[in-house]
């Protein structure tokens, strides 16, 4: 969208939440806010918690090589992008934070991020040829540069080895179709509803059925940035999706109370796929430690292609910290190859840095990561628009309605095709 509309107050409850912030990233009731401030301090935001012993290394790092002082604040997903919001608002944000696909454009569009484009092209660090081209161009806006990528992220298969052999079935190996992925999935689930064979929710998108509908051919949006909803293809997974709900997993309500990660993580569920971003997390769980393991997304019968969505991450700092200069200086050390490579040995995520990513299938010899590497050679962006949340949060809220069987998965697609088409068409007004 050329012309992307301001940030509209979101009034007391906003108030409250920069208030919140400010609170969450001071020192002492003395520090002015929740950014640098007059503390001298570079204060930094992100959302998981599972990565913040490996980037306080990292940044430790930074402070004993610079002598610059930073702060680590982990904010959940859902605060952290209202708490962010009330910070420009208000003026009062982290120095330094992650930016997602789902809100670059918004950002950069509104003059809330820090251009780092000249900054980049002085520095004699960063190698921004080793980084992928779509999470480069993720993070640009009319010619201007404003977040480095952190890492990048694919999708792979996770089962319960313990429930397989139960069963005696042989591991998934990365050769299963669909079909046959669903066969086994049936006989993994038992009748009283003690186990089932696969999970997945409406919000399971980037990490479960959006694979689904690329490797059987389909897109979520076409070249014109129109609706793939009602593309065959598309609409052939999304039947084959509605089929596994029925079938093989547990009921809506279920998976939306419990979570399908708990589920999996409780001996609930024999499979589950998920993100390479979940790898740290998953790492500390002894059960799955124990039970689980790792193996590459299944293919399509018809197509032949498994394939996985990806996405990354990239460095960004507020327009209106104190400390620019120093902003750009942690997220350049960020970007090295050396941290890079440091974040993958340490197990962090994957890195976004060309080749050093075989560091992280390395960090643990618990669970078999490669597969996250190999479906490297047949990966689709993550979906994205101007603003790409106005018609996504939609989607998953009209497919829960046939998750609860409310409606049909095909009058399911149909509506969102509307609801696509319609909201992507007013990004341009």
């Amino acid at each position: 969208m050329k012309n992307m509309k301001k940030f509209i107050s979101l009034g007391l409850v906003l108030v409250m939440m920069a208030t919140m912030l400010t609170a969450c990233g001071s020192k002492s009731g003395s520090d002015s806010n929740s950014g640098s401030g007059g503390s001298g301090k570079l204060t930094v935001a992100i959302w998981d918690n599972s990565q913040q012993a490996g980037l306080q290394e990292i940044m430790n790092d930074f402070t004993a090589e610079t002598g610059i002082k930073t702060e680590l604040q982990v904010i959940t997903w859902d605060q952290y992008w209202t708490l962010l919001e009330a910070g420009a608002s208000g003026g009062d944000m982290p120095d330094v934070f992650w930016m997602h696909s789902n809100e670059a454009v918004r950002y950069m569009s509104n003059g809330i991020l820090l251009d780092l484009t000249d900054k980049i092209s002085a520095s004699e660090k960063l190698e921004m040829d080793k980084f992928p081209a779509d999470i480069k161009e993720m993070y640009e806006w009319d010619g201007k540069v404003y977040a480095v990528p952190k890492d990048v992220d694919t999708i792979a298969m996770w089962y319960n080895k313990t429930m397989f052999d139960e069963a005696g079935i042989p591991y998934p190996d990365g050769s299963w179709t669909w079909d046959e992925f669903y066969e086994i999935a049936q006989k993994l689930t038992k009748e009283d509803g003690s186990q089932y064979g696969f999970a997945c929710n409406p919000s399971n998108e980037q990490d479960t059925w959006m694979n689904i509908v690329y490797s059987m051919g389909g897109t979520i949006l076409k070249d014109d940035n129109t609706s793939g909803f009602d593309d065959p293809n598309t609409i052939k997974a999304m039947e084959f999706l509605d089929k596994c709900i029925k079938n093989v997993m547990p009921d809506a309500n279920t998976m939306s109370e419990t979570g399908t990660d708990v589920l999996f993580q409780s001996g609930r569920v024999a499979m589950i796929s998920q993100g390479s971003w979940m790898v740290a997390g998953f790492k500390a769980n002894d059960y799955l430690v124990e039970n689980c393991d790792v193996a590459r997304l299944p293919k399509d019968a018809t197509t032949g292609q498994s394939v996985s969505l990806y996405n990354g991450l990239g460095w960004a700092a507020s327009a209106t910290t104190s400390m620019p200069e120093e902003a750009f200086q942690l997220i350049e050390w960020f970007g090295t190859k050396e941290m890079q490579t440091k974040q993958a040995e340490l197990g962090v995520t994957m890195a976004a840095y060309d080749g050093v990513s075989d560091a992280w299938i390395k960090n643990t010899d618990v669970f078999n990561l490669q597969p996250y590497l190999d479906t490297m050679d047949n990966i689709v962006f993550r979906p994205h628009t101007n603003a790409t949340l106005s018609w996504w949060n939609p989607m998953v809220e009209e497919l829960k309605k046939p998750w609860n069987n409310e409606e049909s998965m095909a009058d399911a697609c149909a509506n969102i095709t509307k609801q696509m088409n319609d909201t992507i068409a007013q990004e341009a007004n």
